[in-house]
């Protein structure tokens, strides 16, 4: 039987002028157009997004309205999928919804990021139809007048702009055509490309399309080292700053992850140009950012075992995947226990001051005497060139120097360079061709890929045989110790695997091809 691929129909929307008023528009169209009005009627929504706003980078919505949770196209607001949730839910994981067509929808999009509320809008709709001459609708309308609400709760309202969404049918492009033109011409109404959730969230101050955790820095190569490191050590306090709150309550498990990737880059910089920082204060700062990895590590290493582990129990034989259960759980109290530590630590006075003297230290910095900052008055540009050389020869050398015989302790430094590597290459990419840089990121990203896995593999395996003793204590734990035997098992064969393939992803990174345009770009 042939699966039916619903087409969706063809739509717009139009900005109306300021004071015009949905009946207004009434009025003039049906002076024009054969029209029928329906009763006007008032639409609660709540949009719901991650905190980097992935629904909207997609191009959908997802709204909460009458009890129902449902992914929407972000113009026309017309629905694709949509099922019951849990009133008084103020975050969700895709783990949370029941499995069916809204779940599927939503889970490649959001992965494994919490969706919040992010805005409140209560409409007040007019639906008109358009009609042909033998009153066949041919063109649906529909006319929005919004108010933004916050989602903390206050009742204060800001008037949003009022929108004309207007829906084609199928078969009758020639009148959506002929309306259109009407519409932008004859009423000198303006198609608007944003939709009305980008209003109504900029309304109420909050930030349109999320909040993202990326660099996005464009540098000049001939600026002073020290004022271009300011300006990355700046930005990745600020993603610390904006990912702590979310890794306090536990929204997802991204928040931590994105500060840790900001305490890591933090670290990285102060390491390859520190010749732009005083000797003593940096010893202080980085020994202050090295005990916040350290605190946050635990959690980490636990989040990533759990948002794999079903994953990894998939592959056990039919008669033990239920065996794991016990683990499961064990690994969830661990988690909590080592939050609650995190929390502790990440929540007390020393962190505080960490932070806040860190941002104070870059707001003098490049006022601060040159004489111990050999680097700080050289050009970027330069610095940054010779640092990334530098680590990419020391990653060649690194990495011929691995075979078969080699310890994995081994591939562990080499993975540490090359992160320090892929961080060099984020902070500066705008200092250099494009051409250059996007492609030895994708041979270090093959390279990082195997590595990361080989690395993880063994951490994870690690973690799981700590645990055996407690395992073997609890109800069902003697099947559950047989099952993590087979789980730790594939965790190895997939290490194994990992190693096989370091030798091919190593050659694209260190080809000839690639060594000679890294000494003509950087050299």
């Amino acid at each position: 039987m042939l699966e039916t691929v619903r087409v969706p129909a063809p739509s717009l929307q139009l900005m109306l002028p300021e004071g015009l008023e949905a009946s207004a528009v009434a009025d003039t169209l049906a002076a024009e157009l054969p029209i029928v009005s329906q009763r006007p009627s008032t639409i609660e929504r709540t949009f719901w997004d991650t905190f980097d706003g992935r629904m909207r980078a997609a191009g959908l919505a997802l709204v909460g309205a009458g009890g129902r949770l449902a992914v929407v196209d972000a113009i026309s607001l017309a629905e694709r999928a949509s099922d019951t949730h849990r009133r008084g839910a103020n975050r969700l994981l895709v783990a949370d919804l029941p499995a069916g067509a809204l779940r599927d929808a939503i889970a490649p999009i959001v992965e494994m990021r919490a969706v919040t509320p992010v805005v409140r809008v209560k409409s007040r709709a007019l639906a008109l139809n358009v009609l042909d001459e033998i009153g066949k609708i041919v063109v649906r309308l529909r006319v929005e007048e919004s108010t933004a609400f916050g989602v903390d709760g206050s009742d204060a309202a800001v008037a949003v702009r009022a929108r004309l969404h207007v829906i084609g049918v199928l078969g009758y492009d020639r009148e959506l055509a002929a309306l259109r033109e009407l519409l932008e011409h004859g009423l000198s109404l303006a198609e608007q490309s944003a939709p009305v959730q980008d209003d109504a969230v900029r309304a109420v101050g909050g930030r349109v399309g999320g909040t993202s955790s990326k660099l996005k820095l464009a540098l000049d190569p001939q600026e002073r080292a020290d004022g271009a490191a300011v300006k990355i050590l700046r930005r990745l306090a600020e993603v610390i700053e904006v990912n702590l709150p979310g890794t306090l309550d536990d929204v997802d498990s991204e928040f931590l992850h994105d500060l840790r990737v900001a305490v890591r880059r933090t670290r990285a910089l102060q390491r390859e140009l520190r010749g732009v920082f005083a000797p003593e204060p940096l010893r202080v700062f980085r020994d202050g950012f090295k005990g916040l990895q350290r605190i946050t590590g635990p959690v980490r290493d636990l989040d990533v075992q759990l948002l794999e582990f079903d994953e990894l129990a998939a592959a056990l034989p039919d008669d033990a995947a239920g065996d794991v259960e016990p683990l499961r759980r064990l690994l969830q109290a661990h988690l909590q226990a080592e939050r609650r530590k995190m929390v502790r630590a990440l929540r007390a006075r020393t962190t505080r001051a960490l932070l806040d003297n860190w941002t104070d230290f870059l707001d003098l910095l490049e006022a601060s005497d040159d004489g111990p900052r050999p680097a700080a008055a050289r050009p970027v540009g330069e610095v940054a060139g010779v640092r990334i050389a530098k680590v990419y020869r020391r990653m060649v050398k690194m990495g011929a120097a691995i075979d078969d015989g080699t310890p994995a302790e081994a591939l562990h430094e080499l993975r540490k360079q090359g992160k320090e590597l892929r961080y060099l290459l984020e902070f500066f990419q705008s200092l250099y061709p494009a051409a250059v840089v996007k492609p030895m990121v994708t041979s270090l990203k093959g390279l990082q890929d195997v590595l990361g896995r080989f690395q993880d593999r063994e951490v994870q395996a690690g973690l799981l045989r700590s645990l055996g003793d407690e395992v073997a204590m609890l109800d069902g734990g003697a099947a559950a110790l047989m099952a993590m035997g087979l789980l730790v098992r594939r965790l190895g064969e997939e290490q194994a695997r990992a190693r096989t393939q370091f030798a091919t992803s190593f050659a694209g990174f260190a080809a000839k091809s690639q060594r000679r345009l890294v000494e003509q770009t950087f050299g």
